[in-house]
C-alpha cells in the first residue's frame, strides 16, 4: 500500500469550480476540475464540513452495518459495555440497600452521617489508588488484559462484601471493588474508542458509557425485589450480582480483537493494518477510510514514547497541545461528577425530603429513574455523532441548574410545612412535592442526555494515542476524588444543611456552563488523529468550531467533490 498522503483539498482555490473525487489503485485521492455550469451539479447538494478528507473518506467508504465483521465489532464494544455495567451497578446498589431493614440490622449504618460516608466513599478511595496501576497495565499488556485484570479484582471484592459479617469487612470489600473498577474503566473506554470507525465513534463509545444504566437498572430492580426477603439474603443477593458483568468480561475478552492503535504503538503494524482492512474497510484494502486512517496511524502513533515507561506522565503536560487536551479531560471528569448528579447516591434522602418516606416507594422511584435515564442515555448516544459536543454540554448544564433550583425551592417550601405531635405534616402541599420530584427526575434525564454518552467519548477522543491510557488513569483519579467528595461529604451535608446542599450545585452548574462555552473544544467531524491540528492552533476552542470546507454531496450520500475550502 502506498504511503502517500491524500491531498483532498489542495487544489480548491476557485469557489465556482467543483472538484470531483475519485481514487486510483493505490488509494491516492485525485482531483478533477468540473465547471460549475455543468448539468451534473444540479444533482448535488452542498454540505459544510470541518474536515474535507474525513468527510469524504467516511461518506465514500461506508461500512456494511450487519456484516460479519461489524457484528463482531459490536460484540467487542458490548464487552467494554459490560465494564461500565459493573460500575453502574454499584452506583445504584447502596442507595437501594440503605433503607433495607436487614441491611441496617447487620451494619447499623443509618442513612446519613459518618458511617454511610465511610461505606460509600471507600469505593472511591479504592478507585483513586487503583487508577495508578490501571494505565501501566493497559499500556504494557493491552486493553483486553486491562479489562480482564479489573474483572478478577471486582469478583474478589464481590466475594468479600457479599460474605461480610461486620462493617469493617464491608468497608474493606468496597475498597477492593473500587480498585478493580478503576482498572477496568481505564482499559474499556480506551479500547472501545480505538476499535471504533471514526464516524461511529460517538455512538459506540456513547453506548459504552450507557453501560452505567446497564448496571444501575438491574441493581435497582434486584434491590426492590429482594426487599421482601426476610433474612440477610435480602442484601447479600444484590451484592453477589455485582460480580455478574465482570464474570462475562473474563470470558468474552478472549474472543475480541486487540486495539489496532495499541498494536501499532507496540510495533505490530501488520496486525493493526489487518484490523483496519477487516473492520473499517469491509475487507477492502482500497477503502478510502482505511487509506486515511492508515496514513494517520503512521504519522501520529509513536513506537517509542513515555507510554513505555510506567512512571512517566510527562506526555500529558509537556506541550501546549498536550496541556489543552488534558484541560478537556479535566473538565469532563470534574463536571461529569459534580453537576448535582452525585445526589443520586442519596436518592432516598432526596425523596424523603419531599415526603416519600417508605422503603418500597423509594425503591420504586429509584427503579423508575434508572429506567427513564437508560432510555434517555441510549437516545443521546444514538445522536452523539451528529450533535456538537460543546453546545450539548453548555445548554444541558444550564438546564440542569434551572431544574435543580426548582427542586431546591420545592424542598424548602415542603420543609416549612408545620408538623403535628406525631411528626406528620399538617395540610401538606402535595403539589409542591410532586413538582419537586418531577424537577429532580427531569434533572436526571437532562444530565444523562448531556453528559452520560460524552463522559465516555470526550476524554478518550481528546487524549493523544500514546497518552490515552495514562490520561484515562488520571481522569479516573479526578473522578474518584470528586466521587469521594460526593460520597463522603454528601451524607454529612444532607444531615446538617439538608436541602440547601442542592443550591451549591445550582451555582456551580452556571460556572460549568460558562467554562464549556468559552473553553470547550469541539471534536465532532474529525478523526482522533486530526485533532492534533486543532490543538496546535493559538486558541483550540474557537478553531475547533469552524467549518473549513464545502463539499458537494449526491442524493445517495456520496461525496462528489470539494466546492470550496476556507483559508
Amino acid at each position: 500500500m502506498s504511503e502517500e498522503k491524500s491531498d483532498l483539498a489542495s487544489t480548491a482555490s476557485n469557489p465556482k469550480e467543483i472538484n470531483h473525487l475519485d481514487s486510483d489503485d493505490d488509494l491516492k485521492f485525485r482531483l478533477q476540475t468540473v465547471k460549475a455550469g455543468e448539468k451534473r451539479l444540479t444533482e448535488t447538494e452542498r454540505m459544510r464540513v470541518r474536515n474535507a478528507a474525513y468527510a469524504a473518506a467516511t461518506a465514500n467508504g461506508q461500512l456494511e452495518k450487519w456484516s460479519k465483521e461489524s457484528i463482531h465489532l459490536y460484540f467487542a464494544c458490548f464487552t467494554s459495555f459490560l465494564c461500565a455495567c459493573a460500575n453502574g451497578y454499584d452506583g445504584s446498589l447502596f442507595s437501594g440497600l440503605s433503607p433495607m431493614p436487614y441491611y441496617q440490622s447487620a451494619f447499623q449504618s443509618g442513612i446519613v452521617g459518618n458511617k454511610v460516608s465511610l461505606i460509600f466513599s471507600m469505593y472511591t478511595v479504592g478507585s483513586l489508588i487503583g487508577a495508578f496501576s490501571a494505565g501501566p497495565i493497559a499500556d504494557r499488556f493491552g486493553r483486553r488484559v486491562g479489562m480482564f485484570v479489573g474483572g478478577v479484582v471486582i469478583i474478589l471484592g464481590m466475594i468479600i462484601v457479599s460474605s461480610a459479617h461486620h462493617i469493617n469487612q464491608l468497608i474493606g470489600g468496597r475498597f477492593v471493588l473500587g480498585w478493580g473498577i478503576s482498572i477496568m474503566t481505564v482499559a474499556a473506554p480506551s479500547y472501545c474508542l480505538e476499535i471504533s470507525p471514526p464516524h461511529w465513534r460517538g455512538k459506540m463509545v456513547g453506548v459504552y458509557n450507557n453501560g452505567w444504566f446497564g448496571g444501575s437498572v438491574p441493581a435497582a430492580a434486584i434491590t426492590f425485589g429482594c426487599l421482601y426477603i426476610k433474612s440477610n439474603w435480602s442484601w447479600r443477593i444484590p451484592m453477589i450480582f455485582q460480580g455478574v458483568p465482570a464474570a462475562f468480561v473474563l470470558v468474552f475478552v478472549w474472543f475480541i480483537p486487540e486495539s489496532p492503535r495499541w498494536l501499532m504503538q507496540n510495533g505490530r503494524k501488520e496486525e493493526a493494518l489487518a484490523f483496519l482492512v477487516k473492520y473499517h474497510g469491509n475487507n477492502d484494502r482500497k477503502s478510502p477510510l482505511v487509506k486515511l486512517e492508515w496514513e494517520e496511524f503512521q504519522e501520529k502513533i509513536e513506537l517509542d514514547g513515555s507510554d513505555k515507561r510506567w512512571w512517566d506522565y510527562r506526555a500529558l503536560f509537556m506541550t501546549k497541545n498536550a496541556r489543552w487536551r488534558f484541560v478537556m479531560v479535566l473538565m469532563i471528569s470534574i463536571f461529569g461528577q459534580f453537576s448535582g448528579n452525585g445526589l443520586g447516591y442519596f436518592n432516598n434522602v432526596i425523596y424523603g425530603q419531599l415526603g416519600y418516606n417508605t422503603p418500597s416507594i423509594q425503591l420504586a422511584l429509584n427503579l423508575a429513574a434508572s429506567c427513564g435515564s437508560a432510555v434517555v442515555g441510549l437516545t443521546a448516544a444514538s445522536l452523539s455523532d451528529r450533535m456538537p459536543r460543546v453546545k450539548v454540554l453548555t445548554f444541558g448544564t444550564l438546564v440542569c441548574a434551572a431544574l435543580l433550583a426548582i427542586n431546591a425551592g420545592c424542598n424548602t417550601k415542603w420543609a416549612s410545612t408545620p408538623l403535628d405531635a406525631s411528626g406528620n405534616p399538617i395540610d401538606p402541599p402535595l403539589a409542591i412535592a410532586r413538582l419537586g420530584l418531577a424537577a429532580y427526575f427531569l434533572f436526571g434525564f437532562v444530565f444523562t442526555f448531556a453528559y452520560t454518552p460524552l463522559q465516555g467519548v470526550y476524554p478518550v477522543e481528546n487524549l493523544e494515542n500514546t497518552a490515552r491510557a495514562k490520561g484515562m488513569a488520571l481522569s479516573g483519579v479526578i473522578v474518584s476524588l470528586i466521587g469521594f467528595i460526593n460520597t463522603y461529604a454528601g451524607p454529612i451535608a444532607l444531615a446538617n444543611i439538608k436541602n440547601n446542599y442542592t443550591w451549591v450545585f445550582v451555582g456551580w452548574d452556571l460556572i460549568e456552563a460558562s467554562l464549556w462555552w468559552f473553553c470547550g473544544v469541539e471534536t465532532v467531524g474529525r478523526t482522533v488523529e486530526e485533532l492534533d491540528e486543532i490543538y496546535n492552533t493559538p486558541y483550540p476552542p474557537f478553531a475547533s468550531r469552524k467549518f473549513n470546507a464545502t463539499l458537494a454531496v449526491t442524493k445517495d450520500g456520496h461525496v462528489d467533490g470539494l466546492v470550496e475550502e476556507d483559508s
